[in-house]
């Protein structure tokens, strides 16, 4: 697989040309770290091409993720999936498209939902947990798609934060009924397309997909890919995404997606054949003492609440063996694997968890008896996320408005969104995750 943006900064970075161009570091190291990054960190200089106006080397390398993940075309971020969000939003704004999203979305959702002023109706999926996980019904999916004759779009997390995944190819089908577009936010699914099956949203039906190749791919943070299986989207991805992101995309992250191409080309799927049967042996070995979540196998996702541990407690004990978990509360500890990861560290793993519900104290942890709904809206979205605010404390929020968003943790799932009003089951939901105080919009 050819990497021409790689192949380029390192033509570059090798050569001796006076850096008359930003940026300022001029190729040089400023301190005693790796030179070899500096070197191949440039600007749009002639050759280089340009994220927003790709017609060259990126272009090249972009044309390459999109065959290998069977895309009409696929768009570089180096902003995360968070610009791959804002693109997609953007996106269906421009064709005067209603949203309806499934309400477990990341905070990069609501953001760009503010904005861009859109109105969202949302679907409650059907928690399990806590509210990190959950499934949608596919009857409530249909009946919000047949309730209003306008051109709408479905957003859809998977997976979500504990791998695990919606059926994608059944609500694909389901929005083209309707003549719909379906829109998946995969940021923890770009491995998905390498399986023995082929299970990345762009092959089973998804309009538009974001990927974050950064957390299941070996690139730096906050390279990512958009994708479209549409050809009419083609041209509007890189014009969407322009709306956002900075002028400075950095090229060590694009450089990233380009080595990926080659990575998937040469390896990804004699990785995932070597990784599955490790994964299973881990959460076998183990299946005496410890419950596991379904879904991605990558996601090992520890149910210690139902295991009788407190989650917090055993991620304290991984940690003092050289474990650090991607996430941890009282019911749950996730622990990200992905294709890249070596033999010897699922070996490292299991002996530290191994170790770690030794040493943990048993007890009876209450599940969450959480009682998840919809909030009543008193204003949009952006109208609350823009006005003035103060932060009070959640147990003197209620009856406010909420003003921005205020998560529970990285996978920024709300409690309440910008403009809706906060009631008791919010606050009890907030104080469940530990949050003490909340933005509210000022009261005039």
């Amino acid at each position: 697989m050819e990497t021409p943006v790689y192949d380029f900064l390192k033509r570059y970075a090798e050569g001796d040309t006076l850096r008359a161009h930003m940026p300022g570091h001029k190729g040089a190291a400023p301190a005693d770290v790796p030179a070899e990054l500096y070197g191949l960190d440039i600007t749009e200089i002639a050759g280089a091409d340009s994220l927003f106006e790709a017609d060259g080397i990126i272009a090249q390398s972009e044309r390459n993720t999109a065959a290998l993940y069977g895309s009409a075309a696929a768009a570089f971020s180096a902003g995360g999936s968070t610009l791959c969000i804002q693109a997609m939003l953007a996106l269906m704004k421009q064709e005067g498209r209603r949203v309806i999203a499934v309400r477990n979305v990341h905070r990069a959702f609501l953001n760009a939902a503010a904005l861009l002023d859109m109105e969202v109706t949302w679907l409650l999926p059907r928690y399990s947990g806590g509210i990190l996980s959950g499934e949608l019904s596919l009857a409530e999916a249909e009946a919000a798609l047949a309730a209003d004759s306008r051109p709408s779009c479905l957003y859809v997390t998977s997976p979500d934060y504990t791998g695990r995944t919606a059926d994608i190819g059944a609500l694909a089908e389901l929005c083209h009924r309707y003549g719909a577009r379906l829109l998946v936010d995969n940021a923890h699914g770009a491995h998905l397309a390498f399986f023995e099956k082929n299970i990345h949203p762009m092959a089973l039906g998804a309009d538009l997909c974001c990927d974050s190749a950064h957390k299941m791919l070996p690139a730096l943070t906050g390279a990512a890919v958009l994708h479209t299986s549409r050809e009419e989207y083609r041209c509007g991805l890189k014009q969407a995404m322009s709306l956002f992101g900075s002028t400075s995309p950095s090229y060590l992250i694009l450089a990233s997606l380009d080595l990926c191409n080659r990575y998937i080309a040469e390896r990804i799927r004699d990785d995932i054949a070597a990784a599955l049967p490790r994964l299973s042996e881990l959460r076998s070995g183990l299946a005496d003492r410890l419950l596991f979540a379904e879904g991605d196998p990558f996601h090992v996702t520890v149910r210690a609440a139902d295991s009788g541990l407190c989650g917090t407690e055993l991620a304290e004990l991984l940690r003092r063996d050289g474990v650090e978990c991607e996430y941890a509360d009282d019911e749950l500890v996730i622990l990200l694997m992905s294709p890249f990861s070596r033999a010897c560290h699922y070996g490292r793993l299991r002996t530290a968890l191994e170790s770690a519900v030794t040493g943990a104290s048993r007890r009876s942890i209450p599940g969450r008896s959480i009682r998840v709904k919809l909030p009543r809206m008193a204003c949009a979205i952006r109208e609350a996320a823009f006005a003035p605010s103060e932060e009070i404390p959640v147990e003197e929020s209620e009856g406010r408005i909420c003003a921005s968003v205020k998560v529970p943790c990285p996978p920024a799932v709300p409690i309440a969104v910008s403009g809706e009003i906060i009631d008791r089951d919010c606050i009890e939901i907030f104080r469940e995750y530990g949050i003490k105080t909340v933005l509210v919009v000022k009261e005039r």
